[in-house]
């Protein structure tokens, strides 16, 4: 196609016949003859078959205008030729040549008139361009005309009125270049006065004029200048807000941040804000802990600088322990404090916003601060946790098991403080505060509680049982254990609250209102310290003597019992009368058994009671500072108790001699408490003296039971034996007084899954002190009196008259006077010790009751009995009576109907005595077997008394 084309662009618009002849030689060759064309012509003009021929052409005759024909059809003949073969293909490609020749002729008769057409337009296109020649060429002389008519000095003028313009514009900038080179002197001025924002402001306006002038040479020198003084001035903004971290300043602090409000930094500012705050509390921290172990070693080692805080910590010296916690905390307050404070500017300062309409939520700014504000809300916590973590470490590293007590009780309210300071500052619990400080209170309350059960057994054994003389006003409140009790808080209250909504009813601060301008609430503990003081002992034992030669002077020994003594009996569990103002006209109204009635409101103490006391003061300081181990301590408080509680038994109550007498004088619920501190807390081995093996824990936890002083008589019968010294020991049990005022208190502090163990501990323990006056004052009642005595008397008496006595029998008397020698001694001891009205109703009941049962028994040693016999012994008895109740205030007299019954008994017939025998198993089988032989033996037969004998047996059978 190629071929056609150029052939028909040489030969221009000649016909297809004129275009063949002027065809080369070689393109000759592949166009039929006029005689190949006759043929063709007079072939049949089949365009199918036609179309057949030219498809039939190899594909490599159209491959391109290189190929050579003649060199292909010569390679494809075969070695032997054959003349038929070859005229066959030849006609072959002849027919195939004319084809292809007749459809280019019939395509280019086909397209010829559109080939003349277009000819046409080429030429016409010819002819305009020559005519825009012609245009074009005048238009360039008339131009030139133009140039050379127009005046030069018109243009000359113009020029120079430009470069008028542009000299002025030029010496302006000259100006500006020159005061920019100048303020560099001015922002190192505004640095120096930490004016932040006015020189950022400067920069930056620097900065901006500097872009406009920087296709000067000079001024994109300057422009990096300003750059570096920028990034300078950001360094220098980061160490001033580092500088907020330890002291707040609100002046300062505000600068700081506008200034990064000005390079569009603020969300970038409050992360760098919280890596100063973590770094101030590392920093802080590692300072003072370091400033006191360099001091203690007393040398220039720089060895402690390259430790870790965690191994520092392990450093410090327990003579620098609490000074060095203290300014721990106070430097971590400072640096809380400042947080607070920033937190409180942000507010401020988004009120202010507000208010003023300013930026909303969707704008840049809004977004600023609410990223600002939920950065410092989560601040808190994480800043509350690193303090905890930096005082973990310290609170640990010490063993403080061997600190005093007073040092200790300062550490935990430190420690508390601190936690209250956590609670206010972000709602913390302070978990790992807790549990550091739980770990090292149970450690230390162990040692000192051992220490503490040791040192109360030596003050038991070399206790005196002299009376310790306080005021009759002595309330466990004066003493400093107890100060606590009247600043205590509840677990939820501060004292900084209380504090503070008792003076202003309805408004409660917290720590950080209250020392939000100055002052730390960690100097507070040393200031309480110094204030405390108490004065609880009277001068001389009696706070008026004259008061009481006056009871012994004004004493009526006939005065009828007043009603108001009985219902005070009857009301008051420990039997010390609500006296509190004492008259001479109540004075005289009350009986002898109530002695020293000017000291019926001054508790009976000892030294050992008041430091059992003050130890109750201590653990309650431990339990009230730190709850976690509220139930250890009040686990160690009831072991003190308790063993005071055993001591004095031990000491005073237990004689086996007594137990026997089968008056019941230990209930059932006393003597499973003595068992149950038997078992728990003696160490009975060390006690016998036994070789203590290296000892389990729970032999750990015993005590040795102590031995009474060897200062102690009990066997002067003088002194009532030791009655004084059993009234202040028994009485000193005034303990559990103390105890039941402050279990309200112990309950609120305790556990409540651990309260029951509280309750129980109060209902089968505290309460059973008073129970322990029964049998420590019967062995006193049962050596008072000369009972031995009185039935050799009541022996030597002939029971079987025949006349009825009109005057009673001598032992009656010796009897009285026996009570009469009692009730002289019991007053000679209450002028040393005051004896309460429960303890001498105790004492006279047991010394009655012990009279009487000596009268039954001496009754019951009689061989004869006669009726005017028995009518004697009913009037002997009703002397008695008679005569003791001018001693005694006791109404009913014990055991009366004990001895009327006995004596009644006589005249009971047969079948009565045997329902007396089964209804009155109080008395012996020796007192019934004496009623059945002796007084029913002259009126009933030897068979009838063998029956009561036998069920006498039966009754006492079981027993054995």
């Amino acid at each position: 196609m190629q071929k056609i084309k150029s052939l028909m662009a040489r030969q221009g618009l000649k016909s297809p016949q004129e275009n063949m002849a002027d065809l080369s030689p070689v393109e000759s060759l592949r166009i039929p003859s006029q005689e190949e064309m006759r043929e063709l012509r007079e072939q049949p003009l089949d365009p199918a078959a036609e179309q057949d021929i030219i498809d039939s052409i190899e594909e490599v005759y159209f491959s391109s205008d290189s190929f050579d024909m003649v060199q292909h059809e010569l390679e494809k003949l075969p070695p032997e030729l054959n003349l038929q073969e070859l005229e066959q293909h030849r006609d072959r490609l002849k027919r195939q040549q004319a084809a292809v020749s007749k459809k280019v002729a019939d395509l280019i008769l086909e397209k010829q008139p559109a080939y003349v057409k277009e000819l046409e337009r080429v030429t016409a296109l010819q002819t305009n361009l020559q005519l825009a020649a012609v245009i074009c060429t005048n238009a360039r002389r008339q131009l030139g005309g133009a140039k050379e008519g127009f005046t030069e000095a018109c243009l000359g003028l113009l020029a120079n009125q430009r470069r008028r313009q542009l000299l002025t514009g030029l010496l302006k900038s000259l100006r500006t270049i020159k005061t920019l080179q100048r303020t560099d002197v001015r922002l190192s001025e505004m640095l120096e006065e930490e004016d932040y924002p006015g020189a950022i402001q400067l920069c930056l306006e620097c900065q901006k004029a500097a872009s406009t002038f920087k296709h000067y040479s000079c001024i994109s020198e300057l422009n990096s200048k300003l750059q570096d003084t920028l990034e300078q001035i950001e360094e220098q903004l980061d160490v001033a807000l580092s500088k907020t971290c330890k002291h707040f300043d609100v002046v300062h602090y505000t600068k700081v941040q506008r200034a990064y409000s000005l390079l569009g930094k603020t969300q970038m500012a409050m992360d760098q804000l919280h890596m100063h705050f973590t770094q101030a509390i590392h920093n802080t921290v590692f300072q003072v802990v370091l400033g006191y172990v360099e001091l203690c070693a007393g040398n220039a080692d720089t060895k402690f600088q390259k430790m870790q805080y965690k191994d520092l910590c392990t450093h410090i010296t327990l003579d620098s322990y609490i000074p060095c916690l203290t300014d721990l905390c106070k430097a971590l307050w400072e640096v809380m404090l400042s947080y607070h404070c920033t937190m409180r500017w942000h507010e401020e300062h988004d009120r202010q916003e507000n208010s003023a309409g300013g930026a909303t939520e969707e704008s840049d700014e809004g977004v600023d601060r609410s990223y600002v504000k939920k950065k410092l809300e989560h601040g808190l916590t994480r800043i509350w946790q690193d303090v905890q973590l930096k005082v973990k470490p310290f609170i640990l590293g010490t063993d403080m098991s061997s600190f005093k007590y007073d040092d200790f009780i300062v550490v935990l309210d430190i420690i508390s403080r601190l936690m209250q300071v956590g609670e206010e500052f972000c709602d913390s619990k302070s978990e790992v505060l807790q549990e550091s400080i739980k770990r090292q209170s149970v450690n230390y309350f162990k040692h000192y509680h051992r220490a503490r059960l040791e040192e109360l057994r030596m003050f038991l054994e070399n206790e005196t049982w002299e009376l310790c003389p306080v005021k009759s006003n002595f309330s466990i409140s004066q003493l400093h254990e107890f100060k606590f009790l009247g600043q205590c808080r509840s677990p939820s209250v501060s004292p900084s609250k209380q504090a503070s909504s008792g003076a202003v009813p309805g408004l409660e601060l917290t720590l950080f209102q209250l020392y939000l301008q100055g002052g730390n609430p960690f100097e507070m503990h040393m200031e309480q310290k110094e204030e405390e003081s108490e004065d609880v002992l009277a001068s001389n034992g009696y706070e008026s003597d004259e008061l009481e030669k006056s009871v012994y002077q004004e004493y009526d020994s006939d005065s009828d019992v007043p009603d108001e003594l009985k219902q005070d009996y009857v009301d008051e569990k420990t039997g010390d009368a609500p006296l509190k103002s004492v008259s001479r006209e109540t004075i005289r109204s009350k009986k002898r058994s109530d002695y020293n009635l000017n000291k019926a409101n001054v508790p009976i103490l000892t030294n050992t009671t008041l430091n059992v006391i003050r130890l109750l003061g201590k653990y309650m300081q431990m339990m009230n500072i730190l709850k976690p181990i509220a139930f250890d301590v009040i686990h160690c408080v009831s072991q003190l108790f308790d063993y005071y509680l055993y001591a004095v038994y031990t000491f005073f109550g237990c004689n086996d001699m007594y137990e026997a007498s089968g008056l019941g004088l230990i209930s059932s619920r006393l003597r499973s408490t003595l068992n149950r501190i038997q078992e728990s807390l003696i160490d009975m081995e060390s006690s016998e003296g036994a070789a203590v093996h290296g000892g389990s824990e729970e032999k750990k936890e015993k005590v040795p039971s102590p031995h009474l002083s060897q200062l102690v008589d009990l066997g002067n019968s003088s002194a009532l034996f030791g009655l004084a010294q059993r009234v202040v020991a028994t009485e000193s049990l005034v303990l559990a007084e103390q105890f039941e005022t402050l279990q309200s208190h112990l309950d609120s502090m305790m556990p409540p899954a651990k309260k029951p163990f509280l309750q129980q501990f109060y209902s089968q323990t505290v309460s059973t002190a008073s129970e322990l006056r029964k049998p420590i004052y019967w062995i006193v009642a049962a050596k008072a009196l000369d009972y031995e005595q009185m039935l050799l008397l009541m022996s030597g008496v002939k029971w079987d008259i025949r006349e009825i006595m009109s005057q009673h029998n001598v032992y009656v008397d010796v009897l009285l006077k026996e009570f009469e020698q009692f009730h002289q001694r019991l007053a000679d001891v209450s002028r040393h010790v005051r004896i309460p009205l429960a303890v001498s109703n105790v004492l006279w009941e047991h010394c009655i009751r012990l009279a009487n049962r000596t009268l039954v028994e001496g009754y019951a040693n009689v061989k004869k009995c006669s009726n005017e016999g028995r009518a004697l012994m009913q009037l002997d008895f009703q002397q008695f009576l008679m005569k003791l109740e001018k001693l005694t205030d006791l109404r009913p007299v014990p055991d009366k109907e004990f001895v009327e019954t006995y004596i009644k008994a006589y005249y009971l017939t047969e079948g009565d005595m045997e329902q007396f025998i089964k209804n009155h198993r109080e008395y012996s089988m020796k007192q019934l077997a004496n009623l059945v032989n002796v007084c029913l033996g002259s009126h009933i037969n030897k068979k009838a008394r063998q029956k009561l004998l036998a069920a006498i047996d039966d009754i006492d059978r079981p027993k054995r």
